[in-house]
């Protein structure tokens, strides 16, 4: 019987992906463990290996292929004996899996984020009922919704609540032209449940809308890859979902600077003659905040409608800039390594994200996050919280600042961080002993190292 191999989900999180490459061509053997296509995902791209024998019959979806839905047929294999022309010949005859109902799998949606999708094919889902019919008349106690009788006959057979539909007829009336437009997505509709005259949801300007604010020919359209959506879509998500406060102090960074000179000073030379590790200042910013959540325990968290995540680790992610985008691997359980173990694991990371050959496990979940642009010549900025965070610290750069100390002026090596935190997860109060915990050990870095 043939087998069908399915796009897989390479992460709990993952809906679509990339079909970069095919390893094996239509004809050729393969074994359990043999690598047989890359897929890439909006953060890396992956070896997609066999779990059964048989002979690669059919290639459903070429390489190349964007946004191939998980669980969509992409290729079918013939097993031991079996003839190869009329295994192919089942994928010709399959359903597609475009053809399948857009809505995510309730394995997709009901996933924890610890634990991997579902490989099998998705459950078939029960169609929704459409409404038996549309309101003639919507009345939320203050007004009425009128509606010719044609334009409740379409939104009756679309399935859609005519009192949603903002009415552009004669006295705000909903006309046909209006629930077409509503079908199509081109007008915004009201919330479920939200009063006739409620203002409608913002709605983004159209491309064509933008595009004509200029001068045609004077710009170049560069259309968005998979990373650049999807970081569009968690920020927005973000900024929208999670109300953001900010908490900002300054660190004297003088002892840091002397203690990451003597530590690397003190490096053993390697083989090659080059020191076997360099730790930077923000590898004292990932210890730093490790312990800071060990010392302030109520800010490890994760706000969940339903309770509240206390973490017994310190999982820090750092992010890393790379190519069209960025990406945050995290440094699992931080407060127990060292400096130098911190050091090398973030250098493996960046080289490793840059190729895009992290794994999932490597920058998916965290308790919280460090964005540094310090090293950018930026003095003071705000990150945006990367769900499920609570929390993240924006680092400024290190400079010399006048300060005054004992009435006198005088100069130290100073920077600026900032903390953005999820005012339901944690208070002000709490926040600022978080910061003011993180300030303690990078003003006092031998306290990291005990």
């Amino acid at each position: 019987m043939p087998i069908n191999i399915l796009m897989p989900a390479l992460s709990p999180t993952m809906e679509k992906g990339n079909l970069a490459k095919w390893r094996k061509k239509e004809g050729d053997k393969v074994s359990p463990g043999d690598v047989i296509a890359e897929i890439e995902t909006d953060k890396a791209t992956m070896d997609y290996e066999a779990v059964d024998e048989g002979v690669l019959a059919k290639i459903v979806v070429p390489e190349g292929t964007a946004d191939v839905a998980v669980n969509q047929l992409i290729a079918v294999m013939a097993t031991d004996g079996e003839d190869v022309k009329a295994a192919g010949a089942t994928a010709t005859a399959a359903k597609p899996a475009s053809a399948a109902p857009s809505t995510p799998t309730p394995a997709a949606n009901a996933a924890p984020a610890s634990l991997p999708a579902a490989g099998g094919a998705p459950a078939s889902l029960p169609k929704a009922a459409a409404p038996s019919a549309a309101p003639a008349a919507a009345s939320n106690g203050h007004a009425r919704v009128f509606s010719s009788p044609l334009a409740r006959r379409l939104a009756r057979d679309s399935g859609i609540d005519v009192s949603r539909i903002q009415g552009t007829g004669p006295h705000g009336r909903v006309v046909a032209r209006d629930v077409e437009a509503a079908k199509s997505g081109g007008t915004a509709l009201r919330a479920p449940g939200a009063p006739a005259g409620a203002p409608l949801p913002f709605q983004a300007p159209s491309d064509d809308k933008i595009r004509a604010l200029f001068e045609p020919g004077s710009y170049e359209v560069v259309p968005h890859d998979t990373m650049r959506k999807v970081i569009a879509r968690r920020i927005s998500e973000a900024k929208l979902t999670i109300p953001h406060f900010y908490l900002t102090t300054t660190c004297t960074i003088d002892r840091l600077l002397s203690a990451r000179e003597d530590i690397n000073t003190t490096a053993p030379k390697g083989e090659d003659g080059k020191p076997t590790y360099k730790v930077s200042v923000n590898d004292f910013v990932i210890k730093a905040m490790a312990l800071a959540l060990m010392k302030v325990p109520d800010a490890n968290v994760t706000w969940t409608e339903s309770g509240m995540l206390k973490h017994k680790h310190a999982d820090v992610g750092v992010a890393v800039s790379i190519p069209g985008g960025l990406i945050t691997p995290i440094v699992r359980q931080a407060e127990h390594k060292s400096l130098i173990e911190i050091s090398n694991e973030m250098k493996d990371y960046a080289a490793r994200a840059r190729t895009r050959r992290l794994k999932p496990q490597e920058y998916e979940g965290g308790t919280t996050a460090v964005s540094n642009l310090g090293m950018y010549g930026v003095h003071e900025f705000s990150a945006v919280i990367n769900p499920p965070h609570a929390t993240i610290l924006a680092v400024g750069s290190g400079e010399q600042r006048p300060v005054v100390e004992n009435g006198k002026i005088a100069i130290a090596n100073q920077m600026t961080i900032t903390l953005s935190v999820d005012h339901r997860a944690v208070d002000g109060a709490l926040g600022a002993q978080f910061l003011a915990a993180i300030k303690l050990y990078l003003e006092n870095p031998v306290g990291m190292l005990v």
